[in-house]
């Protein structure tokens, strides 16, 4: 089971964070989605990072989900999504929906110091317009890992699918 617990990391998830990512880690603001045991799955990422825009809200931190999701992806089913998405109305509308709720989320979880650093850089249309991962066109997958990190955060059409299709959290158990 995945939990929400929308808090900043203890100093146990910060050791499993360094250990999941092979580095120290930075721009984190909160611990987005965990297993019941408070394992990090999904890590909040600040709007500004090291004084650089970084547009990706939603990071997949989990070593376990990261491979079950590559494994879907080398498949090819990106192409597939993505021919899907071409002929079928009604889940390009529900995949667009999942860009506006991401880029939604990532507007409101900036604090005002960073939406003044994006309004006065000239980040605004990055933050506004590029979706989930900052992919700029809304009919494309750039990558799976960032749609079901997503997914276990907001409202995302391929996490649907992958879930749906794959049983993604099935590598968890």
């Amino acid at each position: 089971m995945v939990i929400r617990p929308e808090q900043a990391p203890d100093a146990r998830q910060l050791a499993i964070i360094t250990q999941q990512l092979g580095r120290a880690p930075r721009g984190i603001q909160t611990v987005a989605a965990a297993t019941q045991d408070g394992t990090p799955l999904v890590l909040r990422m600040h709007a500004i990072v090291d004084d650089k825009p970084f547009p990706t809200l939603f990071w997949l931190c989990s070593e376990r989900l990261k491979i079950a999701i590559s494994r879907i992806e080398a498949q090819g089913v990106i192409k597939a999504l993505e021919a899907r998405l071409q002929e079928d109305p009604e889940f390009l509308a529900d995949y667009r929906r999942s860009h506006e709720d991401y880029v939604a989320q990532r507007w409101r979880s900036m604090s005002a110091a960073e939406r003044d650093i994006v309004e006065h850089r000239g980040y605004r249309d990055l933050f506004t317009q590029r979706g989930i991962g900052g992919i700029a066109n809304w009919e494309q997958v750039r990558c799976l890992h960032t749609q079901y990190a997503h997914h276990l955060c907001g409202d995302n059409a391929i996490g649907r699918w992958m879930d749906a299709e794959h049983d993604v959290l099935a590598c968890l158990r």
